[in-house]
């Protein structure tokens, strides 16, 4: 009986370790299995990487005679990141616009586009948008194609003289300015003024739709790359310096100096360049008026 027993349980055991070895097979087959699995899956990553490094170095960045273009979030208070520093003007695209007549009872506006009055007491003429053609920067904004030439060279000779200017804000749509309009008065109201308040403040400092320069196409905001703040310390800088001397060279003119808010309706903001022309440019500065003044001697 005891002999019977002995034999049975050996039998028992004997099967008991076949089935733990196959176990043990098993496991250790599924484990190559699984690590073969990881090793593909992450040289497949690194493959896509590897592909997404090359794309990326292989997209052209202009060169250094380019626009360089900053954000315009970067103006709000932090501090400029890296990405801001690389971008620089891509190659320039002209986008495809509509040529309409502009419905206005003023036949003159088309042939004197660099000349067009907008301030708060004369909005856009419905239409003009649509006779735009605009060449495209690297972040999206947009200047008219025909003031690019000189905005170029501008840019490019104030860099060759040693400093680091950068346009911040340019062309804005009907629904950009809206949307910084609203923002702005959002913001107040939420800082205890009525909605009342808030939007005759924020007109104080943000051009109502329709009657921003930014939409023309032919006004940008240049600010110095080692001081990105819009507020009147921005005039100290060696950008500013030297784009309020030489800017009128190039048919541009600081649309809104310190002593003429009474006539332009906006604030001073040493960092507004609007585009003129360079014969208009010149006298204007060379009178030291606005361009109000200027049109109110035609």
């Amino acid at each position: 009986m005891y002999q019977r027993t002995t034999n049975s349980n050996i039998h028992r055991n004997s099967k008991k370790s076949v089935k733990t070895k196959r176990m043990e097979k098993l496991m250790l087959w599924a484990g190559r299995v699984l690590a073969f699995g990881c090793v593909v899956c992450m040289l497949g990553m690194l493959g896509s990487l590897y592909q997404k490094s090359v794309q990326a170095e292989g997209k052209p960045t202009g060169s250094a005679n380019q626009l360089q273009i900053l954000d315009e979030t970067i103006l709000s208070g932090s501090e400029p990141g890296s990405t801001a520093d690389s971008k620089e003007m891509s190659e320039s695209t002209t986008a495809d616009a509509k040529r309409t007549d502009v419905e206005s009872g003023d036949a003159n506006i088309a042939a004197e586009w660099p000349l067009l009055l907008v301030n708060p007491w004369n909005t856009i003429p419905e239409g003009y948008a649509d006779t735009i053609s605009l060449t495209e920067l690297i972040n999206g904004q947009s200047v008219d194609q025909r003031c690019y030439p000189d905005l170029q060279a501008m840019m490019d000779d104030c860099r060759a003289a040693g400093y680091s200017p950068y346009i911040c804000s340019s062309y804005r749509s009907q629904a950009k300015q809206t949307s910084l309009f609203e923002h702005n008065v959002s913001a107040l109201m939420q800082a205890g003024y009525s909605e009342e308040d808030a939007r005759t403040e924020t007109a104080r400092n943000v051009a109502k739709p329709g009657t921003s320069e930014h939409q023309l196409g032919l006004a940008v905001d240049i600010v110095d790359k080692n001081y990105q703040v819009l507020d009147e310390a921005q005039e100290d800088t060696a950008v500013q310096k030297w784009l309020m001397e030489n800017s009128w060279r190039y048919g541009f003119i600081l649309r809104y100096p310190t002593d003429k808010s009474d006539i332009t309706g906006i604030v001073y903001e040493p960092w507004h360049y609007r585009y003129v022309g360079k014969k208009a440019a010149e006298e204007i500065y060379r009178d030291g008026i606005v361009l109000e003044e200027y049109l109110e001697r035609q």
